[in-house]
């Protein structure tokens, strides 16, 4: 793919006379690992929101690739490869690993009414499901049910599900809210092994984990990007370390 994987162009939100995201020039390269950092109330959570459709921008325009997606709903762009996790997990909690997976296989694969048939009778929905335990070596977990998995493990297994949508960019929010600062290496481990070929951005207050992960950040301040570059530019950045990385409250 030549060009962004994702783009924005002039992006703006704003609720009456509440501006929330203002200018937003952004690039996510493909194969990127980006992270996306600012205080609170930085709006952080309403760029993904506009990138996934889930909010309408007032101003400018989204792209996927060459593709101006701006008038899409959010069923539409999962459709042409946007996917995201959440801050609080949206698992089944009664069904297994796998049975997760293969609920959201079989309805990108347009085979959810499969599912009135004993989970498994579908061989390409369950190979695909055994690639995707593969890539974030769930396969020990696959017959567990959700509820019973330790809370980092289940993040992981958002993952998967994102996965399974088999996204040209991947929109991860927060995938280390609630793991114990002891385990976040797992959530790492993970992001490490997906596919080189998918984008990745990250929202993460945690800086151990941006600065592990990110070959690029941006900071979004005051719904504004404030500054972009490599890690080591942005630790060094004057204007960053007085509004977020010298701050105590990094949410």
């Amino acid at each position: 793919m030549s060009g962004p994987a994702l783009e924005t162009r002039g992006l703006g939100k704003s609720f009456g006379a509440l501006t929330v995201a203002e200018n937003i020039n952004f690039a996510l390269a493909p194969g990127a690992r980006h992270a996306l950092i600012g205080p609170n109330g930085a709006g952080k959570t309403t760029l993904i929101n506009l990138l996934t459709g889930a909010l309408r921008p007032s101003a400018g325009s989204v792209h996927l690739g060459a593709r101006d997606i701006t008038a899409m709903n959010e069923h539409q762009r999962v459709k042409h490869g946007i996917a995201r996790t959440f801050q609080i997990n949206t698992l089944f909690t009664g069904l297994s690993v796998i049975e997760n997976l293969y609920l959201a296989i079989s309805e990108r694969m347009g085979v959810a009414t499969g599912m009135l048939r004993p989970a498994g009778s579908n061989g390409a929905v369950m190979e695909e499901a055994a690639r995707i335990l593969g890539i974030l070596k769930l396969e020990d977990d696959a017959l567990t049910e959700i509820g019973e998995l330790p809370y980092g493990r289940q993040r992981l297994v958002e993952i998967a599900i994102a996965l399974a949508l088999d996204p040209r960019v991947l929109l991860l929010d927060e995938p280390a809210a609630g793991v114990p600062k002891a385990e976040s290496h797992i959530i790492l481990d993970a992001v490490d092994g997906l596919p080189g070929d998918i984008a990745v951005l990250i929202i993460e207050h945690d800086m151990d984990v941006v600065f592990r992960f990110a070959d690029r950040i941006t900071v979004l301040v005051r719904g504004a990007i404030l500054a972009e570059g490599a890690p080591d530019d942005i630790a060094a950045n004057k204007e960053v370390q007085a509004v977020y990385l010298g701050a105590d409250d990094h949410g």
